[in-house]
C-alpha cells in the first residue's frame, strides 16, 4: 500500500517524533522511583546515553521503541514500504550501533537492561517486576560479603577463662 501523506508530510510527521521522555520511558522511571531506586538520566558520558543509569547498582538501562531499534518478532515493529533501502539501512545501523553501546558499556564494568516498548504496552506489571528483580539480584552479585581468611591458633583460648577438659 502506498503513503497516504506527501514527502513533506511525512517528513514533518516523523520529525515530531521524541528520542527522549517518551510514554515507555515514563513508565519505567515513575516505577523506579516509586520502588526506591534512585537514578540519573540520559547520561552523555557513557556510551549510548541510556535513558536511565542507576550508579549504585552499575547499570544502564534503555527504553526501546519497536520500530526505532527494529525488534524482530514483535507486532509494533513493521519495514516501511516506502523508501526502503533509506530505512532498512536506517533500521541496521540503529541496531549495530545499540549492540557497539552494550559491549562498551559491559567492557566498563556496567550491566546492561534492555526495555521493550511492546513488553511495557502488553505487560507492564509483569515487565516493571522482572525489572525489579533483575536490579534486586545486580545488587546481591555486587554487594556480596566479604569472606576474610584468617588463622586460628588452636593453642589460643577464645574466651579470657582458661581451658577446661572435661571428663
Amino acid at each position: 500500500m502506498a503513503d497516504t501523506m506527501t514527502r513533506e508530510q511525512r517528513h514533518r510527521c516523523m520529525s515530531h517524533i521524541k528520542g527522549k521522555n517518551t510514554k515507555p520511558e515514563r513508565i519505567v522511571r515513575s516505577w523506579l522511583w516509586h520502588q526506591g531506586y534512585r537514578y540519573r538520566l540520559h547520561v552523555k558520558r557513557l556510551p549510548g546515553c541510556p535513558d536511565i543509569v542507576l550508579p549504585k547498582y552499575s547499570t544502564a538501562i534503555f527504553v526501546n521503541g519497536c520500530f526505532w531499534h527494529a525488534h524482530e518478532g514483535c507486532d509494533k515493529y513493521r519495514r516501511p514500504k516506502t523508501n526502503i533501502d533509506f530505512w532498512t539501512a536506517k533500521l541496521q545501523n540503529n541496531k549495530a550501533r545499540d549492540e557497539r553501546n552494550y559491549q562498551l558499556l559491559h567492557k566498563m564494568g556496567w550491566y546492561v537492561l534492555v526495555v521493550w516498548e511492546c513488553q511495557l504496552m502488553n505487560d507492564s506489571r509483569g515487565t516493571l517486576i522482572a525489572l525489579s528483580r533483575r536490579l534486586s539480584e545486580i545488587f546481591l552479585e555486587t554487594n556480596k560479603a566479604k569472606i576474610y581468611n584468617t588463622t586460628i591458633d588452636d593453642s589460643i583460648p577464645m574466651a579470657a577463662e582458661p581451658m577446661l577438659e572435661y571428663k
